[in-house]
């Protein structure tokens, strides 16, 4: 392991690891709306927001624009198993969903 920094505190020596190796162990992936021919995009933009609730409205409706005008958009970033569980419940709203590891 790289260790970057070494305080000591009170006769014991705490270890900082390296930013990076941390980010390391816990890859990030993206959660990514496709494009949907069939539904509205209200219903999209509602649907969004009920899946990942810290979205705002306007928040969903850049994302819905962003599908709809490139063919996908980037709904949130996060750890593993949250992003299966964003992708999984909007394609259970009849949405097409996928993710993907970041760079």
């Amino acid at each position: 392991m790289d260790f970057t920094n070494s305080i000591s505190t009170n006769n014991s020596a705490v270890l900082e690891k390296n930013p990076a190796e941390l980010r390391k162990k816990s890859p990030k992936y993206k959660v990514l709306l496709h494009n949907d021919p069939i539904n509205s995009m209200e219903y999209v933009t509602v649907a969004l927001r009920e899946v990942v609730p810290q979205l705002s409205e306007q928040d969903a409706i850049s994302i819905m624009l962003e599908a709809h005008n490139k063919g996908v958009g980037l709904v949130i970033i996060c750890d593993l198993e949250p992003a299966e569980f964003y992708a999984e419940s909007l394609r259970a709203k009849g949405l097409s969903s996928s993710i993907e590891k970041e760079n």
